[in-house]
């Protein structure tokens, strides 16, 4: 990541307090610290930040996330059967994948799905401007297949 939220809150005069401060850098960390899948929702933010500051609450959570979102430094995915998850808007372009049964969220590129994309807007008359690709799953064995 080349940015950190803290970074994108002051270039986009979103005022830092402590609280949102801490907020910030779990957000920020959870890739580093949670693996390449983690988009934690509310409860799970809650949850890593009351570990380093008791005294914030969820409320202030929920109310620091929003504010991140309508800043445009975060980004919320709803995806199917669950929670509202978030992830920085400083990361760069890709696609999920979602196991449905475990939840485990796997993000990819692939050129060819890229390309095809531009392809189907040209078709209609568009140029693509944005997208989100959201595939859903369940892990096969390779016996399965």
């Amino acid at each position: 990541m080349s940015d950190t939220i803290e970074q994108q809150c002051l270039s986009k005069g979103v005022k830092l307090t402590e609280q949102r401060r801490i907020i910030a850098k779990v957000i920020s960390e959870s890739k580093a610290a949670y693996g390449e899948s983690d988009h934690p929702d509310v409860d799970e933010l809650y949850s890593r930040v009351s570990k380093i500051d008791p005294k914030i609450s969820i409320a202030t959570v929920y109310r620091t996330v929003k504010l991140f979102e309508e800043a445009g430094i975060l980004t919320k995915h709803d995806f199917k059967g669950g929670k509202a998850r978030y992830e920085a808007m400083i990361e760069s372009h890709h696609d999920h994948l979602i196991d449905i049964k475990s939840g485990e969220i796997i993000e990819f590129v692939d050129e060819e799905i890229e390309e095809l994309q531009k392809k189907v807007a040209k078709k209609y008359g568009y140029k693509l401007v944005d997208h989100k690709l959201e595939l859903y799953g369940v892990k096969v064995n390779s016996k399965d297949e």
